[in-house]
């Protein structure tokens, strides 16, 4: 059952969940770029912006989603 001391946990949880996976991904990124720009600097520049863009759509689409179940 949702009480109220759990509704206020779960974002927060969620969202610390998210920023530890974004977390590693940024801290294994510029490896990934490295060896990606051996092949082309182009797809190396095009994964770390994909990256990033995410980064902000994954918050956008939360926040989408939490205003639409009025939390």
């Amino acid at each position: 059952m949702n009480t109220p001391e759990k509704k206020d946990r779960s974002p927060a949880i969620a969202a610390a969940i998210i920023l530890a996976v974004v977390g590693i991904g940024f801290f294994v990124l510029p490896s990934i770029m490295v060896r990606l720009g051996d092949i082309s600097p182009w797809l190396a520049a095009g994964v770390g912006a994909l990256f990033v863009l995410g980064f902000f759509l994954i918050f956008w689409l939360r926040a989408r989603h939490q205003r639409r179940r009025g939390l």
